[in-house]
Parts: C-alpha cells; structure tokens; sequence
C-alpha cells in the first residue's frame, strides 16, 4: 500500500492535518487530551467534558466536533467534508474531514466553537476554578 505525506497532501488540496489538529486542541486553555476509550481514540476534554475527539489511525484523517444544530445542519450542506457526527448524537456533533478541501481557518473556527459550547455548559463554579469565562 502507498505511503502518503499528509503535510504534502494537505498543502496541495486544503485542511489540516492530524498533528496540526491535535496541537491546536491542545493550545487551548485547561485542555486535556485523554484515551478513555482506548489508545486508538485521542479526547480532549476541557473541564472533563468531551469537546473534540479523533483517531490517528484513520485516512483520510477525521475528527468529531461539538457544534450548535443549526450550524451542523448548515455546515452538512454546504461541505461535504462534514457528515453527521460517527457514533455521536448526529443532532450536536459533526464529523470533519480534516484533510480534505475544508479550509484551515475553518476547521479552527470550528474547534473553537465547539470548546465554547463545552466552556459554556460547565458550571460558573467550574469555569472559575479553571480561570475561564463563558462567550
């Protein structure tokens, strides 16, 4: 089977890869990648809830995102880098493509819009022990 350079794939079509993903989950405040379901699925978590998870086996590589309903089902028509959230409440969650033709700025939006929601959904008492406020 051929070998893929994901980094050259990514240039040349769009997205972002894995380790790119991985490290910008990362970046964000009080989070923590964790392998509750084993080690083929990485989590990150912030606050202990679910926010973003992946598994570096896949190819094309993929990962599943929190997102508000109204914009999953926005986001599902018009790319088809997104389908309904992989085993996941399809109504809350997405399922991205990462190395397909999504745009990296987009895919950042979307993490981020999916760290807020969780940000959001944690008590007042557990975003000010974490030293994070809700948008």
């Amino acid at each position: 089977m051929p070998r893929f350079d994901r980094k050259a794939l990514c240039c040349l079509f769009g997205g972002m890869t894995l380790a790119d993903f991985c490290a910008y989950c990362l970046s964000l405040p009080q989070v923590e990648e964790t392998t509750p379901f084993g080690p083929d699925v990485l989590v990150y978590k912030v606050g202990g809830k679910l926010f973003a998870l992946t598994s570096p086996e896949d190819f094309p590589s993929t990962a599943n995102l929190k997102c508000d309903p109204d914009r999953a089902i926005e986001l599902r028509d018009r790319y088809e880098e997104v389908q309904p959230g992989y085993h996941m409440n399809k109504r809350h969650w997405n399922t991205l493509t990462l190395e397909g033709r999504l745009p990296t700025k987009l895919i950042k939006e979307l993490i981020d819009h999916s760290y807020a929601l969780v940000v959001a959904s944690l008590s007042r008492k557990m975003r000010d022990e974490l030293g994070l406020k809700s948008s």
